[in-house]
């Protein structure tokens, strides 16, 4: 997981998609964080996306960076803790303004059942499962 979280990280923005009714929906994300040894990323509940999850908690991300890319399809599951926010906003001090451990809005998710492939042109597919 530590690998899938470091190429994330060195991407910067990562590509989420979930689906809503028959539709995918796709979108740019740029959160992520690990917290008690799981993946974390972060949206607000205000948002379609949040709804969409809530919905369809199946969600696929992408990523490209350099010659390799990765897909992660995973299960997002919602942790409502105090901690795991606070964990996600010390990560992203940016977000402050916007969000806060104790509104009504922030979310921070976790990854579970995650699958994710790492691909190049030239190598051999490495899959990561946390």
């Amino acid at each position: 997981m530590q690998q899938v979280y470091e190429f994330l990280k060195k991407c910067g923005t990562y590509y989420l998609a979930t689906v809503e009714g028959d539709q995918p929906r796709v979108r740019p994300f740029g959160t992520v964080d690990v917290f008690e040894d799981k993946l974390y990323i972060q949206t607000g509940k205000t948002k379609d996306v949040s709804k969409q999850i809530k919905t369809n908690p199946k969600i696929e991300i992408c990523a490209f960076e350099g010659n390799a890319w990765i897909r992660i399809q995973a299960r997002a599951v919602e942790d409502s803790r105090r901690e795991a926010k606070q964990h996600m906003l010390d990560a992203y001090p940016q977000l402050k303004d916007r969000y806060s451990v104790d509104d009504d809005n922030t979310q921070v998710l976790y990854l579970k059942d995650a699958v994710a492939t790492i691909s190049s042109f030239s190598g051999t597919p490495k899959v990561i499962k946390f």
